[in-house]
């Protein structure tokens, strides 16, 4: 029996590691013929969990969900990530997700071996966060929800407010959600304006129905954290600069975050910041702050503005 209690959760961690299984890779694993699959799977049923079956050679057995959230097993390493990763998931920007995560977290630590809990501890006891609060929090149930319409590529309606407070109506065809240190964000076709859009999720309001489902289309681009960046930290501003910094590339981008500029390397001791700002005064104090040397690529107008300012402070000192 206990060995039968053995195999039963060695089959559970499986089904939930893996999308799908055949009946003859399970039982290749667990080192028992198909038949006794067949039976555990059906014991794995009578216990509450949903594993479905499909017939035929391409078929096999996968864990489907069912109306209550069953037990998961984690293995140590997973048990640990998943600790610390509710103890700092306060800091991600996500509406109430401190409290729930704490609730949760609770419910892990009280089933912890002491093992895995003097890991966890001694990880939070000699670790200190250094994130900046979340300038704007998303609802978790609107982020629930968009990632289900990405998931399903069902058309998305929603409310949408820009920085002024005006509303629109869009709808749009969900594609990823991206989320940086402080804010999430929505990559989605546009269906009126025929274009794709990035959209800030804590400005999002869903109104549903929504629907119908939609053919995938090719992303604006493969790497669409770089294209977010690229449309917050720059194409949104009515002033835009490529400036070469006289640092390596990977110094620069520990000083540049993801929503002011997009770094792009040149050589080992040069890189492009390509930024913008509502005027050319701000963005010459902005690039002036990372206390980097640098120099204007383009557009020329910003160079004047460089000089209008040396001007200025070198008449506040006196010279």
């Amino acid at each position: 029996m206990l060995e039968t209690s053995a195999r039963l959760l060695r089959l559970l961690s499986l089904l939930q590691a893996h999308r799908e299984w055949s009946g003859a890779d399970l039982a290749e694993r667990l080192g028992v013929t198909p038949r006794t699959v067949r039976r555990d799977v059906d014991r794995l049923r009578e216990l509450g969990y949903p594993v479905n079956a499909s017939p035929g050679t391409g078929g096999g057995y996968q864990l489907g969900a069912g109306a209550e959230l069953p037990p998961l097993l984690l293995d140590d390493e997973e048990a640990v990530a998943v600790a610390v990763g509710l103890r700092t998931a306060a800091g991600n920007g996500v509406e109430g997700i401190g409290e729930m995560s704490v609730r949760a977290l609770a419910k892990l630590e009280q089933v912890l071996p002491h093992r895995l809990r003097r890991r966890v501890s001694a990880l939070n006891a000699f670790t200190v966060p250094m994130v900046r609060a979340p300038r704007a929090q998303a609802d978790p149930s609107v982020l629930t929800e968009l990632a289900n319409a990405c998931r399903d590529s069902e058309r998305l309606r929603f409310e949408y407010r820009d920085h002024q407070g005006a509303a629109t109506r869009r709808t749009v065809e969900p594609h990823r959600l991206v989320c940086t240190e402080r804010r999430w964000y929505l990559v989605a076709w546009d269906v009126e304006r025929a274009d794709w859009r990035t959209f800030r999720v804590d400005r999002i309001t869903p109104r549903p129905p929504h629907g119908p489902r939609f053919a995938p289309r090719t992303p604006p681009a493969e790497d669409l954290a770089a294209y977010v960046s690229k449309g917050v930290s720059t194409d949104a501003y009515a002033e835009r600069a490529v400036i070469r910094l006289r640092v390596p590339a990977e110094r620069a981008a520990d000083a540049v975050p993801p929503s002011a500029g997009v770094v792009e390397s040149e050589g080992p001791d040069s890189c492009l910041l390509h930024t913008g700002a509502a005027n050319l005064d701000v963005m010459v104090i902005h690039v002036a702050l990372m206390g980097f040397d640098f120099e204007v690529v383009e557009p020329p107008e910003l160079t004047l503005h460089v000089r209008a300012i040396r001007d200025r402070l070198s008449r506040a000192l006196g010279e």
